[in-house]
């Protein structure tokens, strides 16, 4: 089995049994332009610390893949040119031809199992995507979440999805859909979706004897909690649907498939927000930084003994 190289400060916080939580790197080469991506995941990072847990952004990197990125590592990796988007599909291949690459959601949450962290925090998971049933265009973040023992904290599924069917697919799959604080499931920009959530948790330490409950069970998978994005940030949905709408006719028009989807839909929708979007997605991550950490102690045992 592969073991993923730690940094020096994930390596001493796991060997001390301290609070760590796994972070993507497709936010870094994916998701924004260069010096906003390094400034962005350099916050996270703190943000995570500032919470009392250790963060370990994954990506592969010259075919190894990385648990926990040091400073100068980082900083290459949001200059970096040409640089693959991993999901389990191309992870082992992309390591196979000594290339770099970020990792999306299911292939952060298979560095972070192997690395030995319970807890992931992210934007947004995928899901599936409007039109499925002709295009059959479904993320593999789904069938991770059902397979890869990692507590997921998103603001729900990205909004550009199909929602509804984003949750039937994770209902059939077993995976525990929790929304946090609220019964309404969030639509990442959105803190409501009107969909209701199949479970509500209102603590983090509700979550973390969830996740070992799973264990003790012998339940394989995940379990994802739905964060919603703090109400000052968000953007409601009766704002955002015309405008998602809008960018996913451009899209249709254009051709755009694959993995090209999702990057194109949401440049398109910070085009038409002017920026709104990217502010509220970058708030949302650090919301969620937050509660993975507040997770992440409650499953090591920190916030008992700090409390004591």
């Amino acid at each position: 089995m592969i073991t993923p190289i730690l940094s020096p400060e994930v390596t001493e916080a796991l060997a001390e049994s301290r609070a760590v939580v796994a972070l993507e790197s497709t936010i870094i080469t994916h998701g924004m332009p260069w010096p906003q991506n390094l400034e962005t995941a350099q916050d996270v990072e703190q943000t995570v610390r500032d919470a009392g847990a250790v963060p370990a952004t994954i990506a592969v990197i010259d075919g190894v893949l990385h648990a926990g990125l040091t400073g100068p590592q980082l900083e290459a990796l949001a200059q970096a040119k040409g640089v693959a988007k991993l999901s389990r599909a191309d992870l082992a291949v992309c390591m196979a031809q000594g290339r770099t690459g970020a990792t999306t959601v299911a292939a952060t949450m298979i560095g972070a199992q192997l690395a030995g962290i319970e807890v992931f925090a992210t934007g947004g998971i995928g899901g599936v995507h409007q039109g499925a049933d002709q295009s059959f265009d479904i993320s593999a973040d789904l069938h991770e979440l059902a397979r890869t023992p990692v507590t997921v904290i998103a603001a729900g599924a990205k909004a550009i999805l199909d929602l509804p069917k984003t949750l039937e697919v994770l209902e059939s799959l077993g995976v525990p859909v929790m929304a946090y604080g609220q019964n309404d499931f969030p639509a990442f920009w959105s803190r409501a979706s009107g969909l209701d959530a199949p479970l509500r948790v209102d603590s983090a330490a509700e979550v973390a004897r969830a996740h070992r409950m799973r264990a003790g069970l012998g339940l394989v998978g995940g379990q994802l909690v739905a964060n919603p994005i703090p109400s000052e940030d968000e953007i409601p949905l009766r704002e955002l649907a015309p405008v998602i709408a809008a960018a996913q006719e451009d899209a249709q028009a254009r051709g755009v498939t694959g993995k090209a989807v999702t990057p194109f839909l949401l440049q398109r929708i910070y085009d038409l927000t002017g920026g709104r979007s990217l502010e509220a997605n970058i708030a949302l991550v650090h919301n969620n930084a937050r509660l993975a950490a507040a997770i992440a102690r409650e499953l090591c045992g920190d916030a008992l003994r700090t409390s004591s």
